[in-house]
């Protein structure tokens, strides 16, 4: 399997074993001990983890109370660390949520907050936010302010409509400004590890609510901090590749004079695996300084000869009047597993501040 499936193995499960068994003396954690590496073998990194969770609440007491107090002792030392707290912070949601306690929903919480440093609880919190959105982020709000940029993180990484990897919560894509106020709260945050998480959770929104994303960042815009700029172009950057006239405004990408040259191939036949290289130029004709956004659209070939088209990002420049730049890029084809290519005729345009041009045809050969 790959390299990111090994990021639990045997020997991490191994360390876990001997951090819990450490921080509750007399507690045998049998099932988790006895994961082989056969067991691990076929598994992704998702699976791994669900694994190790089913193993930690068969060889753990059924009280939510008692296991918290074990992961608490354990993250006294340094040791409780790594990827196999992503199986802890898995049964820490599976056991609050199941606890006749009503306390335990809001304390399970608070230990995802502490356990968040040590690695990201990010995937276990959606659990919370499924279970009952509006009491998670009440919770969830309070850690915009706590002093632990992973924790502050946590609030904005663990609440992103698509968070990759992780589970989709149906009430926050049904209700999308629900995240609002702790976006508010962190754009202007002084980590750039919790201002990159709220420019990617600004740009999941956009996939669901467009407007209310340019509004926003118009907001923000208004009276902006240092970091408000580069986290509301990181933000915007699909509705740029989808030429949304409000974000290609709010950036300052107009529709100014621009010219556009029709791209030149090094070759109008590519051999995969391989590269299409590419140039073009373009030039600002207007009297003012022009803002360009600059991307590529290749339309792939699909199996039934038809096309699909993907937009990707090439620059971002600053044009002088009557300045022209060349700008040269090469798009590699590759087996990916999130593509297959087929051979055949494509093409290639260029996208400069929303609008298309310079459609050239090129052949794929498999």
């Amino acid at each position: 399997m790959g390299a990111m499936n090994e990021l639990i193995d045997v020997d991490v499960i191994r360390c876990l074993v001997t951090e819990l068994e450490t921080a509750a003396p007399g507690q045998r954690l049998a099932k988790t001990s006895s994961i082989t590496s056969s067991d691990l073998e076929p598994l992704n990194l998702r699976a791994r983890s669900d694994l190790v969770e089913a193993a930690l609440l068969n060889d753990l007491p059924d009280d939510f109370y008692a296991v918290a107090a074990i992961f608490r002792r354990a993250l006294a030392g340094p040791g409780f660390s790594g990827w196999s707290i992503w199986p802890v912070t898995e049964a820490v949601a599976a056991l609050a949520l199941s606890s006749d306690v009503p306390a335990a929903f809001d304390d399970g919480l608070s230990l995802l907050a502490e356990l968040t440093p040590r690695l990201t609880s990010e995937f276990a919190i959606r659990r919370f936010l499924m279970a009952d959105l509006d009491r998670a982020l009440e919770s969830v709000m309070t850690w915009t302010a706590h002093r632990d940029a992973a924790v502050r993180r946590l609030a904005s990484e663990g609440t992103r409509p698509f968070l990759p990897w992780a589970i989709r919560v149906r009430s926050i894509l049904d209700t999308t400004a629900c995240t609002v106020p702790i976006l508010n709260a962190l754009h202007e945050d002084e980590s750039d590890y919790v201002r990159r998480s709220v420019a990617n959770h600004l740009n999941d929104l956009s996939r669901q609510d467009p407007d209310l994303v340019v509004s926003l960042a118009t907001e923000w815009l208004r009276d902006p901090g240092r970091h408000t700029r580069s986290v509301v172009r990181h933000g915007l950057r699909t509705l740029i590749k989808r030429a949304h006239p409000g974000a290609l405004a709010l950036m300052g990408f107009s529709a100014s004079a621009l010219t556009v040259s029709t791209p030149r191939l090094e070759s109008n036949q590519v051999q995969a695996p391989g590269k299409l290289a590419f140039a073009f130029d373009v030039t600002n004709d207007g009297p003012e300084p022009a803002n360009v956004a600059v991307d590529y659209v290749i339309h792939f070939a699909k199996a039934n000869g038809s096309l699909s088209d993907k937009v990707f990002k090439l620059a971002v420049r600053e044009l002088a009047p009557g300045e022209t730049t060349r700008f040269t890029k090469s798009h590699v084809f590759r087996p990916m597993t999130t593509r297959v290519h087929h051979a055949g005729t494509h093409a290639l345009e260029v996208q400069v501040n929303g609008s298309r041009s310079g459609w050239t045809d090129f052949t794929l050969v498999l």
